[in-house]
């Protein structure tokens, strides 16, 4: 593994890491995350498999550029294909949760030369009514400076992210709460110009019919934040797209179903051609 390098690309900064050796791999965070989430358990997986894996800080997540200022998803879809030509050995398996879902979407139609094959987990190709509710009030939250209690947002944290399973046992609720108190990351003007991406996104369904590479997309039976209709949604739209879904499992269900994630993964990438 080589220590975190910062790469000039797109006309900003941004952090990343590679892992490994072997057919490039690529994976892109949600909002407000840093890349190093995956290292939890996808990446090690990967890398154990033969694989090459970069993983990176999405503009808006310091130490790459913050851009506070404001950015598009088509901003951060060109980030992404820059960064596979700067690493070199793409094309890439491009593997993206929620909003990286809907990067790595974007990125397989507007650059399939960079994207050899393409994994969304958790993601959506429309906004619904709940959604634009909660994004505007994580929006608000930030405009009027207000702050809620650690516990308080930790446990809204879980409920939004985490299977009831998870959470009907008392003592898996409590660890979890204590990892999501001790990991939150703060809303910085960064992470509040990615909120700003939720706002009235448009339905891409249609337009996803034009993607043309080898695609798995896998939702979470239990996720509360992009209910899994959402993401089989999007597999229904890309032509030959496969579809599996991960019971007891929320929004955070690469955390939560690690196994079960990873073994998708490694299965899908298998079945690759060279």
């Amino acid at each position: 593994m080589t220590a975190p390098q910062t790469a000039r690309v797109n006309g900003i900064d941004l952090s990343y890491e590679v892992a490994g050796n072997g057919p490039l791999v690529v994976m892109v965070m949600g909002t407000g995350s840093p890349g190093r989430v995956w290292k939890a358990n996808q990446q090690p997986a990967l890398v154990r498999a033969g694989y090459r894996v970069v993983t990176f800080d999405n503009r808006g997540i310091s130490p790459s550029s913050e851009c506070a200022q404001g950015f598009t998803l088509d901003d951060m879809v060109a980030d992404t294909a820059a960064l596979i030509e700067h690493v070199g050995g793409g094309p890439a398996v491009v593997i993206g949760t929620s909003l990286g879902g809907r990067i790595t979407q974007e990125l397989a139609l507007a650059r399939p030369d960079v994207v050899r094959a393409a994994v969304m987990i958790a993601t959506y190709g429309r906004n619904t009514a709940l959604q634009e509710a909660i994004s505007a009030g994580e929006r608000a939250l930030y405009d009027n400076k207000i702050t809620l209690p650690a516990e308080y947002q930790a446990a809204i944290t879980a409920h939004l992210n985490l299977s009831r399973h998870t959470l009907d046992d008392d003592r898996s609720a409590r660890d979890w709460l204590d990892v999501i108190g001790f990991s939150s990351q703060a809303i910085t003007p960064g992470v509040r110009a990615q909120l700003e991406l939720h706002n009235r996104e448009a339905d891409r369904r249609t337009a996803y019919r034009g993607i043309s590479r080898p695609s798995l997309v896998i939702g979470f039976a239990d996720d509360r934040t992009l209910p899994a209709h959402l993401a089989r949604e999007v597999a229904e739209a890309i032509p030959g797209a496969r579809y599996e879904e991960i019971e007891r499992a929320g929004h955070f269900g690469y955390l939560e179903r690690p196994d079960e994630v990873n073994r998708l993964l490694i299965d899908f990438l298998g079945s690759l051609p060279s």
